[in-house]
């Protein structure tokens, strides 16, 4: 990494939380996020023990505010932090239908829109960098259909649907995100971290799973190791590259949400 750090969004718990301590021991620099800065604040006395650690960069941010992500995403870059990985981690699982103040679905913001948006907007400093990007994503994708009439729950909701969409999204995004980004240095990779015992699996599911490090442990793996040097627009399970859904691998599916997206951003497409 040369001294570059590592943003962790959702890094207040689970895995983003296990992620932040791992590479803390490492020495590694962190811009760590979280939407509650009573919890930022624990984390970060909890780092601050961690022998040899390396700079650490606070972001309060809530991901169901767009106006909030672009002010995090100003915040970093003036900091002069050099990010080496961006591990898009954060996420929520919503039993009910509940729109953010912006009006979006807020599994759809929270989990994919505020990630697309946070990148997009530290995309240049990333290219620079030849930074990682890591879309934390699951295999739930695999039980979601794209429907550009009900990508925000607007004909019928379920908490399973919702949140397995927007893992989805998270593919077809970085499928094509690194589609753009071929030849620029950095790369996008998305995974799924595995069945966890974190806040959000048992929010949607009666499962023990693992403890957090192991997903954290995978979150690392991808963003730091060797191995994966000039790998990009893959999926992974269990650390190795798999076959992710075939709507994640249509290129008119992938063109078709990423202008969806784009209008939602009010970005030029």
């Amino acid at each position: 990494m040369d001294g570059a750090a590592v943003c962790i969004t959702g890094s207040t718990d689970g895995i983003g939380r296990a992620a932040a301590l791992r590479l803390a021991s490492e020495g590694v620099g962190l811009v760590l996020h979280g939407r509650d800065g009573e919890r930022l604040d624990a984390l970060l006395r909890e780092l601050d023990a961690v022998a040899g650690r390396g700079r650490l960069l606070p972001v309060v941010a809530d991901f169901r505010s767009l106006e909030a992500v672009g002010e995090m995403a100003d915040t970093i870059l003036s900091s002069n932090v050099r990010l080496g990985a961006l591990i898009n981690n954060a996420g929520v699982y919503m039993p009910r239908r509940v729109l953010t103040g912006e009006g979006f679905e807020t599994t759809f913001a929270v989990n994919y829109l505020a990630h697309v948006h946070l990148t997009l907007l530290l995309e240049a400093h990333l290219v620079a960098a030849g930074a990682r990007i890591v879309n934390v994503s699951s295999v739930d994708h695999h039980s979601a259909d794209f429907d550009p009439g009900n990508m925000q729950g607007e004909r019928h909701y379920s908490g399973y649907g919702a949140y397995a969409f927007s893992k989805l999204c998270n593919i077809m995004f970085t499928m094509e995100h690194a589609s753009m980004l071929a030849g620029r240095k950095a790369t996008a990779n998305a995974l799924d971290p595995g069945v966890l015992a974190t806040k959000l699996l048992h929010a949607g599911w009666s499962l023990a799973g693992q403890a957090p490090a192991a997903g954290g442990d995978a979150l690392c793996h991808l963003a730091l190791s060797p191995e994966f040097e000039g790998v990009s627009g893959r999926y992974f399970e269990d650390g190795r590259p798999v076959s992710c859904s075939p709507a994640a691998l249509d290129p008119l599916l992938r063109r078709q949400l990423w202008e969806s997206t784009m209008e939602m951003l009010g970005r030029k497409k």
